[in-house]
């Protein structure tokens, strides 16, 4: 299977958990999956009292310069985890 295909298949099958993955998990997932399919980050940084969109910007931020095919690896890895 293609990394591509593993990585549409993941996009699947993390939609499937019984339940729901910690603040950390997701935050990974989100990073890893905009990562791979916008790559680097780009806007402002939201503002102080905006946590969870900071939160999700900085996990993404913190993977500037990976390439598509890493990021698209750390997502299924990391759905793979999550499926047991």
């Amino acid at each position: 299977m293609s990394l591509a295909a593993a990585f549409a298949q993941a996009q699947i099958d993390v939609k499937t958990l019984t339940k729901r993955p910690s603040n950390e998990d997701m935050l990974a997932l989100y990073a890893s999956f905009k990562q791979a399919s916008a790559g680097d980050v780009s806007g402002s940084r939201p503002g102080m009292l905006d946590m969870i969109n900071r939160a999700k910007y900085d996990a993404w931020a913190a993977l500037k310069g990976k390439s598509n095919d890493a990021a698209m690896q750390m997502y299924v890895d990391k759905v793979k985890a999550l499926m047991g």
